[in-house]
């Protein structure tokens, strides 16, 4: 169990996890969600996770050590050899293709849940930030300015704040209060989604430095967030004049 967004903006990349995994109504624990993939001055590339937790490790362990050559003789592949995020992407699929037929059909043979689902975002080079989103069959899509938003794992009830809310040319800081919001909104409905919530925000100008950031439990500005909605909910809701048909009711 667990939630994931990634919002591609005019003004970069916003990436947000959490990291509640549960085996059972009664045993929950946390792992990080959020990997960093790459992290140099020509690549920065990190993953989201959803799914069979042991799946997620064995793509995330693929994708960090290399994987097979294409051809014999050949060199490992690996993501600091990807030229673009697409080639990242097309990486990635092959990684859960891979962990699917060893991992995957190993979980199966004795009825245990071997899906999983990514969010993949970065830039190499001088290139846009770009954002995609992997299916359980490693094949993906990618984010466009239309919905300028992807969503892993139990999405339904924050989905409904970022349809309404997010918009493509907000600046970072509004987009990552429509994320806490829809975060909030999940964490209320779902008790597969909890805090902490680990955060990478990557601006679009390259010069400008990557943010990376955990919202604990006791985070002071997330719980005011929370109370402030509630309370602006409420108010609006009073301020909206009664159906015709109640008045005076």
């Amino acid at each position: 169990m667990t939630y994931c967004i990634g919002m591609l903006l005019d003004q970069g990349l916003v990436m947000m996890a959490d990291s509640r995994t549960n085996a059972g109504v009664d045993n929950f624990s946390s792992f990080k969600k959020l990997h960093t993939l790459a992290d140099t001055p020509s690549r920065q590339i990190f993953a989201c996770t959803s799914g069979s937790l042991s799946m997620s490790q064995a793509v995330i362990s693929l994708l960090r050590e290399g994987l097979p050559a294409a051809e014999e003789g050949g060199m490992m592949r690996t993501l600091g050899g990807a030229t673009s995020m697409f080639r990242a992407a097309q990486l990635v699929g092959e990684a859960v293709q891979m962990a699917s037929r060893t991992v995957g059909s190993a979980l199966s043979s004795v009825n245990i849940s071997s899906s999983v689902s990514l969010l993949l975002g970065g830039r190499i080079g001088k290139g846009a930030p770009a954002l995609f989103l992997f299916y359980p069959a490693g094949n993906f899509i990618e984010c466009k300015s239309e919905v300028p938003f992807l969503q892993i794992g139990e999405t339904k009830y924050g989905k409904p704040i970022l349809d309404r809310g997010l918009k493509s040319d907000m600046t970072l800081a509004d987009a990552v209060k429509v994320g806490f919001l829809s975060y909030d909104s999940a964490m209320r409905s779902n008790l597969g989604v909890s805090r902490p919530i680990d955060l990478m925000v990557m601006p679009s100008d390259p010069k400008l430095p990557l943010i990376q950031h955990r919202v604990e439990q006791d985070d002071g500005y997330f719980n005011d967030l929370s109370l402030r909605w509630a309370q602006l909910l409420h108010e609006a809701t009073l301020s909206i004049p009664n159906p015709p048909f109640m008045d005076g009711r």
